[in-house]
C-alpha cells in the first residue's frame, strides 16, 4: 500500500486529528513525503483539514468515491481502478481484459452513461449518488457458472447492506435487490470466454446500487434507493468483500439465504420465456438457484434464466 493508502487509511479510522508527527512515525515517512501525501489526497478530492498542533482531520467525504478510499476498507488484495465516468464498468473491464489484464481485479466509477442490465436494458447511473463497479474473477473459482455468479452477488450485496445499515433488502429471481418494493440494485454477470480452448476464461461481475438517487426518469417508476447513511467506499469495498468469501464456498453455503431474502415466493408473478408471457406463482428456489413456479393448470416448471414481474393482482 502506498503512502497516499496508507494515510488515507489512517485517517478513515481516526476519530479526530492525527498529528503530521506520528503519520510520519507510523509509516517511517518524512513529514515532506506526509504533506506530499496529503496534498495529493487534497487534490483527488478529500477534504483534510489541518490545524496547528494537532495535525490533520478528514472531513464528511462519504460522497466521494475512489480507489483509495475504497482500498482503505478492502479486506482482500485486490487492484482497483476509479473512473470518474464511463460508459459501463463491465465494458471497461472486458477491454481490460483484452489488453491482456490478468488477476481479479475491480472497477468502479462515479457515473456510467450507458450502464447495463440484462436483456439487453439500461441501468440508470448518475453521478454521486450511486454506486458502480465490476468485479472481475477467474474461473477457479465456484462462481465461473453466470447463474451462480448472479446468485452469489445478490446475497453480497443484501449481506453489505445489513451490515453496513439497518435495512432489510430482499432479493427479486434472479438479479435485482429490492426495497420496500422498489428496486435499488441491478446485477449483470457476464462470462468471457477463451474460444480456441472452449473454456470460461472469467467472470465479469457488474453491480449498481442506487445508494441516495432521488430523481429517476419516468419510466422508472419502480426504481428507488438505499437512502442510508453510509460511505460509498465503504459499501462498495463491502459487497466486494462479501463476494470473495462467497466465491470459495460451496453453493450450499449462501442458497438459503437466498431464499430467506427473496422478494418473490409465494407471489403471483408472470414470466417470460420464447417472447411468451405465462402467469404462475413462484413457490421454491431449488438447490441450484433455480426458481419453481407452480403454472395454473397446478403443474411445475423450473425457471433458469429469463424475466419475472410480480403481479400486483
Amino acid at each position: 500500500m502506498t503512502l497516499k493508502n496508507e494515510i488515507l487509511s489512517l485517517l478513515l479510522s481516526a476519530d479526530g486529528y492525527v498529528s503530521g508527527e506520528d503519520i510520519a512515525a507510523r509509516f517511517g515517512k518524512s513529514r515532506a513525503a506526509v504533506w506530499k501525501a496529503i496534498k495529493s489526497l487534497k487534490a483527488d478530492g478529500y477534504g483534510i483539514t489541518a490545524q496547528t498542533h494537532l495535525g490533520y482531520k478528514l472531513t464528511d467525504s462519504k460522497n466521494l468515491v475512489s480507489a483509495q478510499g475504497i482500498r482503505a476498507y478492502l479486506k482482500n488484495d485486490i487492484t482497483v481502478e476509479y473512473f470518474s465516468e464511463v460508459d459501463s464498468t463491465n465494458n471497461v473491464c472486458k477491454r481490460m481484459l483484452a489488453d491482456g489484464r490478468s488477476g481479479a481485479f475491480l472497477v468502479a466509477a462515479n457515473q456510467q452513461t450507458s450502464g447495463r442490465g440484462r436483456q439487453g436494458k439500461s441501468f440508470y447511473s448518475p453521478a454521486d449518488t450511486g454506486i458502480y463497479f465490476s468485479l472481475v474473477l477467474r474461473p477457479n473459482t465456484s462462481l465461473q457458472n453466470a447463474v451462480t455468479a448472479t446468485t452469489a452477488a445478490a446475497v453480497a450485496v443484501c449481506r453489505a447492506i445489513e451490515k453496513l445499515t439497518d435495512k432489510k433488502p430482499q432479493i427479486k429471481w434472479v438479479n435485482d435487490v429490492y426495497l420496500d418494493g422498489k428496486k435499488i440494485c441491478g446485477i449483470l454477470t457476464e462470462a468471457v470466454t477463451n474460444f480456441e480452448e472452449g473454456t470460461v476464461d472469467s467472470v465479469i461481475i457488474g453491480i449498481g446500487i442506487n445508494v441516495s438517487t432521488a430523481n429517476f426518469p419516468q419510466a422508472l417508476s419502480h426504481a428507488g434507493s438505499l437512502d442510508a447513511d453510509v460511505n460509498r467506499n465503504q459499501l462498495v469495498a463491502g459487497v466486494v468483500d462479501e463476494l470473495m468469501g462467497i466465491a470459495d464456498a460451496e453453493y450450499d453455503e449462501f442458497i438459503d439465504y437466498y431464499r430467506s431474502h427473496s422478494y418473490v415466493l409465494g407471489k403471483k408473478i408472470n414470466f417470460i420465456k420464447n417472447g411468451k408471457v405465462t402467469p404462475a406463482t413462484a413457490i421454491a428456489i431449488d438447490e441450484s438457484g433455480g426458481l419453481v413456479v407452480e403454472l395454473d393448470d397446478n403443474s411445475t416448471t423450473t425457471l433458469r434464466s429469463g424475466e419475472i414481474s410480480v403481479r400486483l393482482k
